[in-house]
This record gives C-alpha cells, structure tokens and sequence, in this order.
C-alpha cells in the first residue's frame, strides 16, 4: 500500500491532536500521546495549549504542581519531558538499556570522565544511584546544585586515590564551576530517572527542582512489567510518527542500535507495512485502517506551534517542509523558533517576547500571506497572549518574498 503525503499529514495530525483540539479537561491523553517536551522551559504549555480546548495556565500548572496527574522527568532523548504519572512506567522504564546495549540514553559523552578516573560506568552508576536516595527527603534547587550536592555524596564512597581526581576541574567545558565529579553525575542522572528515582518538582523562578517520586507524589511510582512497558512507549510512538522506520524510533529515543532493534522487535507484530515514496515503513495495523476516516484539517487552519512542539520532531522533515533552504531556518542547533503550521505543513516561523508585560509577537510566513491567513494568525496571537495572561503588544506580519 502506497501512501500519499496527504495520508500521512492527515494521520499525524490526528494522533497529535492539532487537527481538532481535545475537550476540556483531558490533559493527560494530550500529554499521554507521544510526552510533551519542556525544553526550553514553558514549551509543554505551548503544546497543551494547541491540544486542549479551553485550557489555560492555571489549569496546567494545577495538574502538574498540586494535582499531580502529569509529571516532569528526563526521558526519551534524554530530554525533559511532561506526561500523565499513571504512564510513568512507559515514559521511564524502556529507557533502560539491558546488558549489551551500551551505551545508554545521553552517556555516551561520559568516557572523557571515565578514561580520566579509570573507572567503569556500572560501579559509578551504582554509586551515584545510591547517592540519589537522598531526594526521598530532599528537594534540591537547579541542575547546578543537584550534580554538586549528589557528587559530594559519591565522593566518601570512592576509593581515596579517586577522590582527587574525582574534585578535579571538569574537562567538559566550566571548569570552574563543574568537577569531574560533577560530569559524572550529570550524565548518570538521566538513568536514575528511567529507574524512576529523580523528576522535577516545582520550578522556582528560573531553576527547576529535583526530588525523588516518592518525595513529590507521596508514594512511590508503580512497578510496571519492562517488556509490556516496552511495547506501549513503541506503539505510541508509531501511532504519532508512523509510518516509521526502525532508525526513526533509535533517532526519537536517542538509543543504541542494539537497545532500538529490541524495541522496534516488541510492536512489529502489531504493524503493517506500508510504501513511501517507494521505500518501506510501518504503521500500526489499526492506523492504516482508520487511513480513510480521518477527517483531516480544518481548510484555513492554521496554528502557531511552538519550538520543539512534538509534531516537530519528525525525521522526514522534507514532509513539513521540502525546501531545506527554509529548514534550516525551522530546525537550528540553538534557538528553534516557533512555526505556522497550515494543512500540516510548516507556512512560516514565529517568534516572541515580552515587552512590558505585553506579548510581541513577529510572524513570518514563507510567501505573501492571503488575507484568511493574516485573519486567522492574528486571531491565534489574541488566543496565545490570553492563554499567557497577557495582553497582545503587537502581532507583526511579513513575508520572506
């Protein structure tokens, strides 16, 4: 079966919920999709705010401060991530690589600090994991703090000759700020988050905060099965990027070819495979099904999505966005900025800021927008200061030609 770049458009819009917003109140299956990134701060509340009708800050904050139905920890790609806590399990513990699948999620970089100490990664890991107990009573201020105070904790149990090189400038860049000690912890932290032991708690100001689940929620989170856990974080990731490939889901995890090709095994037998452009993928079985149902976009839709929104993070950019002159301007090595998305495809980019309490908002699409689009972009500036608390400056429209 050949699929059109309609089809797939039409399906990934569905399963991210951008073709029409879900009701009010259902947060956590806009979270539960696919995770809502959180990098750079406050961007899962822009990707809420596109998925749920009548949503506001409020209610956001709510959920994942004080009611706790969604929950802040490193996840795929090592990345923060917000999704509902009852899914922790799928979000946290497929991560975990299994003997032979080195390296792990985010610590290839850690062999600099290894070769260094002449240490091997399991003890270090084992040490820092036990250094991490302290945030079953404890919340800890910024990044920055975390890795010194969880160093400092590691430092008693390392042998004496270690713990020299162990304080130790950092070779990573900040040595003045960082040790070696401190790297190492940095990079491990991300597995004892997919072992269910470090999440963000209350951002305060500009730092975020790190505790331990039992610590926020009050209760440890729930032993899930691995292999089930497995299943259900490839399924979804199918269901929002499919048809995919295998590489596709090692490039959204971040994982070792040995660690994908166990993963991608687990939701073969639910999958289908399908033609794109002449090359094989896979869809879930149940998708290529609902193929002729799905009611597509709105015409005239169009949204401002922000940078890093999950829609984004699909491998086969040139389906967003054939020109790869333009792509550079959309997918950057810092600084993504926001785009407008019209029929699933990216029409421009978007930027803000905020200038006496008022949002500034500058849209730029692509070609010379009609007046439907100038109408609808303005209307969605309005619905985005509100949903910000705030005023809308101004809403600047131009075009690249």
């Amino acid at each position: 079966m050949e699929l059109t770049s309609g089809q797939i458009l039409a399906h990934r819009l569905h399963a991210h919920h951008l073709d029409t917003p879900l009701p009010p109140g259902q947060l956590a299956e806009a979270a539960g999709a696919c995770g809502l990134q959180n990098s750079p701060p406050g961007a899962w509340e822009t990707a809420a705010f596109l998925r749920v009708a009548e949503t506001s800050i409020a209610a956001l904050h709510e959920a994942l401060y004080h009611d706790r139905t969604l929950l802040q920890a490193w996840s795929w790609r090592g990345a923060p991530v917000v999704f509902p806590t009852r899914d922790a399990g799928v979000f946290l513990t497929p991560l975990e690589a299994r003997p032979g699948e080195e390296p792990w999620i985010y610590t290839k970089g850690i062999g600099l600090a290894l070769d260094f100490l002449g240490m091997e990664f399991a003890p270090l890991l084992a040490l820092v994991r036990r250094a991490a107990a302290v945030l079953e009573q404890d919340t800890i201020q910024s990044k920055e703090m975390l890795d010194r105070c969880l160093a400092d904790r590691v430092r008693p149990m390392l042998p004496p000759d270690k713990r020299v090189l162990w304080d130790a400038p950092s070779m990573y860049g900040s040595p003045g700020r960082q040790t070696v000690g401190g790297v190492v912890v940095s990079f491990l932290l991300r597995p004892c988050a997919f072992g269910g032991q470090v999440v963000f708690g209350m951002r305060q100001g500009t730092h975020p905060t790190f505790t331990a689940p039992v610590h926020w929620l009050g209760r440890p989170l729930p032993a899930v099965d691995p292999d089930a856990a497995c299943h259900e974080l490839v399924r979804r990731f199918l269901h929002c990027y499919g048809p995919a490939s295998r590489q596709d889901l090692m490039d959204w995890l971040g994982c070792s070819p040995a660690q994908g090709q166990r993963m991608w095994q687990a939701i073969l037998p639910d999958a289908v495979a399908v033609q794109v452009a002449g090359k094989k993928r896979w869809m879930l079985a149940e998708d290529v099904a609902a193929l002729a149902d799905l009611p597509g976009p709105e015409p005239g839709q169009l949204l401002l999505l922000g940078a890093h929104d999950p829609y984004l993070d699909q491998r086969d950019r040139a389906l967003l966005l054939p020109d790869r002159r333009l792509q550079r301007q959309v997918w950057r090595q810092v600084g993504n900025p926001g785009v407008l998305l019209r029929q699933g495809k990216i029409a421009g980019i978007w930027k803000s800021k905020t200038l006496r309490g008022k949002l500034q908002l500058n849209l730029t699409f692509w070609q010379a927008p009609s007046d439907a689009d100038r109408a609808a972009a303005l209307q969605q500036a309005e619905a985005y200061a509100a949903f910000r608390l705030m005023g809308l400056g101004s809403c600047t429209i131009t075009a690249l030609c």
